[in-house]
């Protein structure tokens, strides 16, 4: 028998239209590129001509040929500066990020800004090894305090929370297991900051009352009684880092009695009182500069440097013109973290842990001096470079007074925080007037202007690679940032009133505020 061939395939009509001539892919034009290091603007190698349609991760994996050091290959960002009559409108971001590939991001940038005849300067700068998932969902929501919660803060290995509420207690809760652990309680007024040692041995509270109480995390008991001195509420703590002290870290505690009292914790008394600011002192932070170097802001519209080993003044920087609210450095995640990194590993002894916070802060500072950056109720934002060599001995204090590197400015209200990331690559500001802005960390150069939130934003915090930044707001909404797009990348509704206070462990986040809950979100 013949053997039967299907039927002739129908042809596809368009409806009475020919059919369409398929485009033919466009040649992908070559490009000059060089790469330069984001750190020091320095190149990589000698300029490449690539095809313009080379992928993100090929352009990754060039330059990790392309680097003379035998490292292990590492995740790079690309961007490229937009030139300044390009980024003249103050929201516009100032930097493309390469998420595709060049052709995609510059060449058809609506900017117009690159052409295939231009040499393109691509940034690159390293990132962290290992990534933290973006959080989505909410995973518990935690009752308990019986007022708004005030302060939240992680344990440096991430195993605790501290949370501190206008009820007078502070509450720990155990993060593996997402319950209570035990509530602390002793103040006589509202928790207003909560403090960890980076060994995670002791927790700090300030509160309204003026006291400073001492606790061990493991039982929930306090360690002897308040420490008392201050006449008014106390503003914030710092502990001394564990790179210069690891057997007893000392406590800094400033307070609206315009004030900061260093405390030792073994004898628990007070070392000494910094005295000389003449408002409410609002922020202190304890940098980890030679022997230590004590920050404070102050409602006298000045920041105040001193020598945390004998309180003696350094500098005074006069620059605000209006309350100093917050102060950030761009090694305040080591500092917090201590000896603990993301590989968990845990210190046998002290002398070991200061080893590896002392290895930890010198991978940081290889690349940067200490930098400080000022918020202030004036709109504006200074960045210090106080100690260019990082020792406070070898830079005595000018005559006249110091220059910040650069001032940030842009926002329209009060600032309200503001935060490095990690690496300290970048800091992030956020204000009363709604947004979040991003700025260079080394350099304070305005990055971009990130807009979403419908009420004021109170506080920020970014996960331990640098990748994500969370803010929290008046709106009662979380949102975590993508910093590649200047967008949101998740936006996390729950919580039925305003946002107090946000931090950032693991893949956890952890939010409280005026509706006494604590949500932990994760991915």
């Amino acid at each position: 028998m013949a053997t039967l061939l299907p039927p002739p395939k129908r042809q596809k009509v368009y409806h009475g239209i020919e059919k369409p001539v398929e485009e033919p892919a466009r040649p992908s034009p070559n490009i000059l590129v060089q790469f330069v290091s984001d750190d020091d603007g320095s190149p990589i190698a000698p300029a490449v001509s690539l095809p313009a349609n080379v992928s993100r991760e090929g352009l990754e994996a060039l330059v990790n040929k392309l680097k003379t050091s035998d490292e292990d290959p590492v995740p790079f960002l690309f961007h490229v500066s937009l030139p300044n009559d390009q980024g003249t409108s103050t929201s516009a971001p100032a930097r493309i990020v390469i998420a595709k590939s060049i052709q995609q991001d510059l060449l058809e940038h609506s900017s117009n800004a690159f052409t295939e005849e231009d040499v393109i300067t691509v940034h690159c700068s390293p990132q962290s090894v290992f990534r933290v998932r973006p959080a989505t969902r909410c995973s518990s929501t935690l009752g308990g305090h019986t007022s708004p919660i005030l302060c939240a803060s992680f344990s440096p290995t991430g195993d605790f929370l501290a949370t501190g509420s206008g009820d007078t207690n502070a509450r720990l809760w155990n993060l593996h297991t997402e319950t209570p652990s035990h509530v602390l309680s002793g103040h006589k007024g509202w928790v207003l900051c909560v403090e960890w040692e980076a060994m995670e041995r002791k927790l700090a509270t300030g509160g309204h009352d003026g006291h400073v109480r001492l606790w061990d995390p493991k039982t929930g008991k306090p360690i002897g009684d308040a420490l008392k001195g201050h006449s008014k509420w106390v503003t914030s703590l710092s502990w001394e880092p564990i790179h210069i002290n690891a057997t007893s870290p000392r406590l800094a505690s400033s307070s609206k009695d315009s004030t900061v009292r260093v405390w030792n914790t073994a004898t628990r008394r007070v070392e000494y009182t910094l005295g000389g600011h003449t408002a409410s002192v609002n922020v202190v932070k304890w940098g980890g500069v030679g022997n230590g170097v004590l920050y404070t802001a102050s409602s006298d519209r000045t920041v105040r440097v001193w020598d945390a080993s004998n309180g003696r003044m350094l500098h005074i920087l006069k620059d605000h013109a209006h309350w100093v609210t917050t102060l950030a450095l761009n090694t305040d995640f080591v500092l917090r973290t201590g000896p603990f990194d993301y590989t968990n590993k845990v210190p046998k002894s002290d002398d070991e842990a200061k080893q590896l916070a002392l290895e930890r802060y010198k991978a940081l500072l290889s690349s940067t001096p200490e930098l400080l950056i000022s918020g202030s109720d004036d709109h504006t934002l200074f960045l210090w470079s106080l100690f260019p060599s990082s020792s406070p001995s070898s830079s005595p204090p000018e005559a006249g007074k110091l220059k910040p590197l650069t001032r940030l400015t842009g926002h329209q209200r009060q600032i309200s925080h503001v935060a490095f990331s990690p690496d300290g690559r970048w800091a992030a500001s956020a204000a009363w007037d709604n947004s979040v802005r991003l700025w260079e960390g080394r350099t304070g150069k305005f990055v971009a202007t990130l807009r979403g939130h419908v009420g004021a934003v109170y506080r920020l915090t970014w996960s331990a690679d640098s990748r994500l930044l969370v803010s929290a707001s008046k709106d009662s909404t979380l949102k975590v940032w993508d910093l590649k797009t200047y967008k949101i990348k998740t936006d996390l509704p729950g919580h039925t009133d305003e946002v107090y206070c946000v931090d950032f462990v693991a893949d956890k986040i952890v939010s409280g505020g005026r509706d006494r809950t604590v949500k932990i979100w994760k991915n």
